[in-house]
């Protein structure tokens, strides 16, 4: 059987929400792009406000890639890696994933980010496995639909389950590890017998373990 050590992305292996991150790389490329902003923090006030659901909020905000081909995603994607995603990681995270991966666990980053730009994460060697939201490519040009769902709490748990059956990988979840930033993966959580928060400062952490990661 196989052990896991499965970490989230936004603020558990990065510093700062990488959505965001690839926006602001975008404008860079494209300048104009800046007065999509509106529409993407008047969807946020609507989420924020119980009005719109995180899908519809995802859907919209990142709206900006509509029409963009899956060759120019995937050049994207690179330089955004090589200028922006790689130079934000927490440098505690990359050596936990050393670390584990010498252990002999399996490494999976699994998030509710787009997996168009998260397939860059396996860069990082040690990574065997990526997970995140997809997005729709319609007569090869990328959409804001999202396949399925998106990618967070319990469809979390529900993508890796599929994922290891269709595969027929049996797993050792108890002796697995989970690293997040965030209770809404408390799913992901209740699966493992290691769960760790990362740098969380509410008072309530359910009886999970903060570690502190720099």
């Amino acid at each position: 059987m196989e052990k896991l050590a499965i970490f989230d992305v936004d603020f558990t292996l990065t510093k700062r929400e990488t959505l965001l991150e690839f926006y602001i790389f975008m404008i860079g490329k494209h300048p104009k792009l800046i007065l999509h902003a509106p529409k993407a923090l008047f969807a946020s006030i609507l989420f924020l406000s119980g009005i719109f659901n995180a899908k519809k909020t995802k859907e919209i905000f990142i709206s900006f890639i509509n029409g963009i081909s899956q060759s120019e995603m995937d050049s994207l994607a690179k330089e955004f890696y090589d200028t922006r995603l790689s130079k934000i990681f927490y440098r505690d995270a990359v050596n936990e994933i050393k670390k584990l991966k010498n252990n002999g666990f399996k490494i999976y980053l699994i998030s509710a980010s787009a997996e168009f730009y998260l397939k860059e994460l396996y860069n990082i060697n040690e990574v065997d496995k990526i997970i995140g939201t997809i997005f729709s490519v319609e007569k090869g040009k990328y959409s804001s639909k999202i396949v399925g769902e998106n990618c967070k709490g319990h469809e979390k748990v529900i993508r890796l389950k599929n994922y290891l059956k269709s595969k027929n990988i049996d797993v050792d979840f108890d002796n697995s590890y989970m690293f997040s930033d965030s209770l809404s993966d408390l799913p992901l959580f209740n699966l493992v017998g290691n769960p760790y928060l990362i740098n969380f400062r509410k008072k309530d952490s359910m009886g999970i373990k903060v570690l502190n990661w720099k």
